[in-house]
């Protein structure tokens, strides 16, 4: 697909408003945008003539949104190809940084491009790669074994059905290469008394889309890192899609607000130190309004904290996720 029909799918920047009324006290200096897309939230940032945006993407293809910001609004827009776990690695060592925002959904050019097979409409290869991967989806259904399928099926998209889905795949994939309406059709076949609304591949989609991107260890590291970078006073914005991620998020806000040990599973952290400061317990949700302009903003959670003390080092985050890590790392 070519940038120019990319540049006509409408991407609506779920809850901007709401995100605007938490960072506009902090308007007058730099935000980090760690997932840029087509840059609607940075050029709400930048209509404000005090503010600069440092934008983040793994997605190459989005540097065409990224070059047009960077003319309309020229010395205050930088952008670049990364991964935001990686923001650390970046020079931000004359930046006056005030927030630093995270939108974990996809942008409207990566859902429509067939050819990335995140779409359920896709026919062709298996990819589901958001840039800078390893991997591709095709290797993991082709080459993984049935206990680490079933793994992966099980943990990142909560399937019920992981162990017969798994089985499934490894028998068909003996006959002919499996393409993204094969994987589709062979969940319908285990889940055909499945009555859901939602389509029955929703779950092994997204399983493999977060182990093929390794998302888990991304948002991790993208927190942790950004909390460093971050002064004080500053403030972490996320807006997450699906129950693993705002599971991370809200452990991470509400741990690390509290001087308490939040589970008794998890060895004491004696490091620990109240170094968040979070404004709402409960996350903010999309509007009746602005789900029925956009039905993709209906499971968007928007949580934000603020930075009130140094670095803190983060071992009950790592230690209550490491199962997760661990099936993200398995070989293909």
């Amino acid at each position: 697909m070519n940038a120019t029909i990319n540049q006509e799918k409408k991407h609506f920047p779920v809850l901007l408003n709401e995100l605007v009324r938490i960072i506009s006290p902090l308007y007058g200096g730099t935000f980090i945008d760690c997932t840029f897309g087509q840059g609607e939230y940075t050029k709400k940032i930048l209509e404000n003539k005090t503010n600069k945006v440092i934008a983040l993407d793994r997605d190459s293809k989005v540097e065409i949104f990224a070059r047009e910001i960077e003319s309309k609004f020229k010395g205050r827009f930088q952008f670049y190809n990364q991964k935001f776990s990686n923001i650390n690695k970046l020079n931000f060592k004359n930046e006056n940084i005030k927030a630093i925002i995270f939108d974990l959904g996809f942008s409207m050019n990566q859902i429509s491009n067939l050819d990335t097979g995140l779409s359920f409409k896709s026919k062709g290869k298996l990819d589901m790669r958001l840039g800078l991967n390893d991997i591709s989806s095709h290797e993991v259904v082709m080459k993984m074994d049935e206990e680490n399928l079933k793994l992966i099926f099980k943990y990142f998209g909560e399937e019920k059905k992981a162990k017969l889905i798994a089985r499934k795949i490894i028998k068909e994939r003996q006959n002919k290469i499996l393409n993204t309406e094969n994987l589709v059709n062979i969940v319908d076949e285990i889940n055909k008394y499945n009555f859901s609304k939602k389509n029955h591949a929703t779950k092994i989609f997204q399983a493999l889309r977060i182990f093929v991107n390794k998302e888990i260890s991304e948002l991790i590291n993208g927190l942790i890192n950004s909390f460093s970078l971050l002064p004080i006073g500053g403030i972490i914005a996320v807006v997450t899609f699906h129950s693993i991620e705002d599971k991370i998020v809200k452990f991470f806000f509400n741990n690390y607000s509290k001087i308490k040990n939040s589970s008794r599973y998890i060895p004491n952290d004696s490091n620990k130190i109240k170094c968040l400061k979070v404004f709402k317990t409960k996350p903010i949700k999309p509007t009746i309004e602005e789900i029925k302009k956009n039905p993709a903003s209906r499971s968007a959670k928007l949580r934000y904290a603020q930075k009130i003390s140094e670095e803190n080092n983060f071992l009950e985050f790592k230690k209550k996720f490491e199962y997760l890590v661990k099936v993200e790392s398995l070989e293909v």
